[in-house]
């Protein structure tokens, strides 16, 4: 009788719960949709976005499990790096942080403009001195409505990519203001990173000469590096810098001595108390 329920009363009365929508080309995938024109349970179908258990086992996407038959406890996972970055892109609107993530995480280049919104991320491993790193790059969306958003991120980000324009004076401007973000949101010890893109535009388009960009990085005593998504220029150079930076400071951190530490044995207590004791009869007497 319940099966014949439509999904939302189904999931109304806890007898299916939502899940990632399934699509068949591209395996799981995130988004909940009630207003799927396609019947959600359809499993074949993108759209579908109700985990019916019995009915998945029926159609054979997991086994169902015997009541009698406990579950395995999962294998643990084997690492596959040795460190894992968590990157943070931030800068202006338009100066080209999603362009540079997928030129670097996928090799690609598209001259669409796709604002981002809030955040996204890309995967990438790689090696570095003989260490597998894998790199977590957050892109942040550089619009204000959603710097709420963006700023959470701050913290856990080991180290920022701040991106600048070179053909947009404003938000070469902006880089301070960005900084003053970093200050306020970041860890102390995060790694920082300038970047002026979109250096394959002409000379006559370009508003920062790269000595203002140099010397906002000497001021600031950071890394400076000019790119291009388009062209590929400095992208690989840019990513791999950072990291070995980062690297380098958790493997001196790692291999810091543990600060002495005092340990009072009872012995000490006893010792000690007997000598107070003495004193104490001294100074009695």
């Amino acid at each position: 009788m319940a099966k014949n329920l439509p999904p939302r009363t189904r999931y109304a009365l806890g007898l299916a719960r939502p899940c990632p929508a399934y699509s068949g080309n591209r395996g799981v995938r995130g988004g909940f949709s009630w207003d799927s024109p396609v019947p959600a349970r359809d499993p074949t179908h993108e759209d579908f976005f109700l985990c019916d258990p019995p009915l998945l086992s029926h159609l054979g996407f997991f086994p169902r499990k015997k009541s009698n038959q406990m579950a395995a406890p999962p294998a643990r996972a084997r690492a596959d790096y040795d460190y894992l970055i968590k990157l943070l892109l931030i800068g202006d609107s338009g100066v080209g942080k999603s362009c540079l993530l997928l030129r670097f995480s996928d090799g690609s280049f598209t001259t669409s403009f796709i604002t981002t919104i809030g955040i996204d991320f890309k995967i990438r491993t790689i090696e570095l001195d003989g260490k597998r790193i894998k790199l977590q790059i957050w892109d942040t969306a550089g619009q204000e409505r959603f710097r709420t958003i963006t700023t959470a991120y701050y913290r856990g980000a080991m180290g920022i990519l701040l991106v600048y324009d070179v053909t947009d004076e404003s938000s070469f401007n902006n880089i301070k203001n960005w900084i003053r973000n970093i200050e306020q949101h970041a860890s102390d010890n995060v790694n920082k990173i300038l970047v002026g893109n979109k250096a394959d535009m002409d000379e006559s388009k370009r508003a920062v000469p790269t000595s203002r960009g140099q010397a906002l990085a000497d001021e600031c005593g950071i890394k400076f590096f000019e790119t291009s998504a388009k062209t590929n220029l400095n992208v690989e150079e840019v990513f791999f810098s950072i990291a070995r930076d980062i690297k380098q400071r958790l493997a001196e951190t790692d291999s810091k001595p543990e600060a002495p530490s005092i340990r009072i044995t009872q012995a000490d207590h006893t010792a000690g108390g007997a000598q107070a004791a003495q004193k104490s009869a001294c100074c009695g007497s």
